[in-house]
């Protein structure tokens, strides 16, 4: 078990910090099963007029640790569990961390801009950035490992079809932040993977793509919210 944690400890880590901003949120809702929604946009959930119009950015990063209730936490969680295990395998810390992160900043911008009004939180834009990863680790390596490719995008597109489905069929399931994180996540895995050293390019083109984001969504938002 010890040498488990060791090997895939910032999956566990990420895990244990989902927990404990859920725990917290648990204890100022009173409830273990249901979050407050109040209490979550208090703790830095997303919420166009709070985050863009009056500039709190942090909720981009803060918002990737809270959840809404039990089953969404153990959904996301489950998720990371099987996922980040297998990205921690084939990526260094840096590259794991800058993937994960910035599918779940990018991912949140791209709810921002399609749900101006709207309360976002969760990990799954930062989730599907990590299994996006593995789509582009696999494409960056196809000639070497053919067939494991293959079959990986194959089971890759159905577990995207099928998510995509139930998202387009449930409103409060946030499709546009899976989207931009998955997106992120296999041009970083990818990238990454054909050489790990370009990971300080990925991270500079990311945070000159979330800039130029933060500088168009008060524009938007004069248009749409006033």
């Amino acid at each position: 078990m010890t040498s488990s944690f060791k090997q895939y400890k910032i999956t566990y880590a990420l895990i244990a910090i989902n927990i404990l901003g859920y725990l917290f949120s648990a204890f100022l809702s009173h409830s273990l099963i249901d979050m407050n929604l109040e209490v979550l946009v208090n703790m830095g959930a997303l919420y166009g007029p709070l985050t863009v119009v009056d500039g709190e950015w942090w909720r981009l990063l803060s918002a990737m640790f809270l959840h809404g209730g039990m089953t969404h936490l153990l959904v996301n969680m489950f998720s990371l569990y099987l996922i980040g295990r297998g990205v921690e395998l084939y990526f260094n810390t840096m590259g794991y961390l800058s993937i994960y992160l910035f599918s779940g900043l990018l991912g949140g911008l791209a709810s921002l801009y399609m749900h101006p009004a709207s309360v976002g939180i969760g990990a799954s834009g930062a989730i599907f950035g990590i299994f996006g990863a593995l789509a582009g680790f696999f494409l960056a390596h196809r000639e070497k490992i053919e067939v494991h490719t293959k079959a990986f995008m194959k089971e890759f597109a159905i577990i995207i079809g099928i998510n995509l489905v139930i998202g387009f069929s449930i409103p409060s399931v946030d499709v546009s932040a899976h989207i931009g994180g998955l997106l992120v996540g296999v041009l970083g895995g990818y990238v990454i993977a054909k050489n790990p050293k370009w990971v300080w390019g990925y991270n500079l083109v990311m945070i000159l793509l979330m800039i130029g984001f933060m500088q168009y969504l008060p524009s938007q938002y004069a248009q749409t919210l006033f």
